[in-house]
């Protein structure tokens, strides 16, 4: 009976994962095929989905007008986004790492308290400490590092890391450490290296995180210079009249990067989902 039950299970469990799938790909598709249609046929409801009239022209025209002076460089919000989360990503991957090695696999003192205070500050929301950090830091109001130091070190993303780290066997560590290797070389030549997927699935979280933020943007950055993406969409979208299949051109730049960096770790990412379904 059970024999007979499973191709029907089997099917169920496809046939529900591609509803919720192509649920959640309506709104990218709408995005997409808005962008490439006229303003006026835009917010047409579900005749939006029909492809008809598609044309680059918005693309063109976002270019176009954000390429002076006086309304700043399209290249230039673009640039101010990828380093800021460059920098964000990178740093973060470093610092949020060596910070959960020292928790999750070095003993010392007041180990146990450091984690407890780490898994506290998870609970805060940003929100509730944006306007502290807004005085504290108001003397370093539009600048490029304002938008990304404050970032680097990431309560969430040390749990992960420790999670991880706490998975992989001692003995690993203890055979390193009978062969001479203290625990920077330990961490740089054999903990990093097996640690690739949560270093990815930090990554993409990292970014998309980064990549989207708003609030502090809004709150630190005046300057057209040093304006991100997504604070500049927003002035975008403020002109009068909307343009609105210039402004759903405008939110597929903003979210082309974040399937670029999402294709490149894939792989690594699933690896570290998977990982942690099986060993969590």
């Amino acid at each position: 009976m059970a024999m007979t039950r499973t191709p029907v299970r089997r099917v169920l469990d496809y046939s529900v994962l591609s509803v919720l799938a192509f649920v959640f790909v309506l709104p990218v598709l709408y995005l997409f095929l808005g962008s490439l249609k006229p303003s006026d046929e835009v917010l047409n409801g579900l005749s939006g989905f029909l492809p008809t009239h598609l044309t680059f022209d918005n693309y063109s025209a976002v270019l176009d007008s954000l390429s002076s002076d006086s309304t700043g460089y399209f290249w230039q919000f673009m640039g101010v986004s990828v380093l800021v989360a460059f920098v964000v990503v990178t740093g973060g991957l470093f610092v949020n790492s060596m910070a959960a090695y020292g928790l999750s696999r070095l003993k010392w003192r007041g180990r146990q308290a450091v984690f407890t205070l780490v898994l506290l500050l998870m609970l805060i929301p940003f929100e509730s400490v944006a306007v502290p950090l807004f005085y504290m830091f108001n003397g370093q109001r539009n600048t490029l590092y304002i938008q990304a130091v404050p970032f680097i070190a990431n309560a969430f993303a040390i749990y992960q890391f420790h999670t991880f780290f706490r998975k992989i066997p001692t003995s690993i560590e203890e055979a390193a450490r009978l062969d001479g290797a203290g625990p920077w070389r330990t961490f740089f030549a054999i903990i990093m290296p097996m640690s690739k997927p949560v270093f990815a699935s930090v990554a993409i979280l990292t970014f998309l995180i980064q990549w989207g933020s708003f609030l502090w943007p809004v709150l630190m950055v005046s300057d057209p210079s040093v304006r991100p993406l997504p604070l500049e969409i927003s002035v975008f979208q403020g002109q009068q009249p909307p343009d609105w299949g210039q402004i759903l051109a405008f939110g597929v730049l903003l979210v082309l990067p974040v399937l670029v960096v999402f294709a490149f770790f894939q792989r690594w990412f699933v690896q570290g989902v998977a990982s942690s379904a099986v060993k969590g």
